[in-house]
């Protein structure tokens, strides 16, 4: 009868071990199956090849990055265009300032040669009166005081007008030319062919390029 009892309190002490045994190898399979898992899940995370991850995304954000290209271009070239249309008004600019600053120095010019000239036509009698009394002056009295100091005023006198632009004209025996020339005198003379001029009467002056005074000459018919 104890023997009996002995072999089934063992049995039962087998069977628990046998019990806490197979819940450790339960447990420490889960536990294992659970790495692996977790192993595998992240090595799929990392692994991902960036191809795959490019070929992931949305077809449409492609297509915003082709458009938003596109419209880069296009402004790009519009700002192309309103550069050049810039560069050309500016120097279109630049040309008419240039052709104002000629026009204003060109009209400048005209207005001091205006002025000028006025006032060295009041000059020219002065030169008149000068050469008269020069004339005047006997051949045996010009080396006088006096008389070479009247010479040497004219002298100054001319080389100053001459440095401003003003020369006497030169028309004896040359052809009548209105331009420049006032007949008021028309003479028979065989020595001088027909509209020649024969005498000048009173100087004429040029300044610059204009006429400052008509030389008074006569002509021959």
């Amino acid at each position: 009868m104890a023997d009996s009892n002995n072999s089934t309190a063992s049995d039962k002490k087998v069977k628990t071990e046998q019990t806490a045994a197979e819940t450790i190898v339960g447990d420490a399979s889960a536990e294992i199956k659970d790495g692996v898992e977790s192993e595998v899940k992240v090595d799929e995370t990392v692994d991902v090849p960036e191809e795959q991850a490019e070929a992931a995304k949305p077809q449409h954000v492609a297509k915003e990055n082709r458009r938003g290209g596109k419209a880069l271009r296009e402004e790009n070239e519009k700002l192309k265009e309103r550069c050049k249309d810039a560069e050309t008004k500016y120097t279109r600019l630049l040309a008419e300032c240039e052709n104002i600053r000629q026009r204003n120095e060109k009209e400048s010019g005209k207005l001091y040669d205006i002025g000028a000239k006025g006032v060295l036509e009041k000059l020219l009698p002065v030169v008149d009166n000068f050469e008269r009394a020069m004339a005047a002056i006997p051949d045996e009295d010009k080396d006088r005081p006096f008389e070479s100091g009247v010479a040497n005023i004219y002298k100054q006198l001319m080389t100053s007008l001459e440095s401003i632009g003003v020369k006497p004209m030169d028309c004896a025996g040359e052809q009548f030319d209105p331009t420049f020339h006032n007949a008021v005198m028309h003479v028979e003379d065989d020595n001088y062919e027909e509209n020649v001029i024969v005498e000048e009467m009173q100087k004429g002056y040029m300044y610059k390029d204009q006429v400052l005074r008509f030389s008074m000459v006569k002509v021959a018919n």
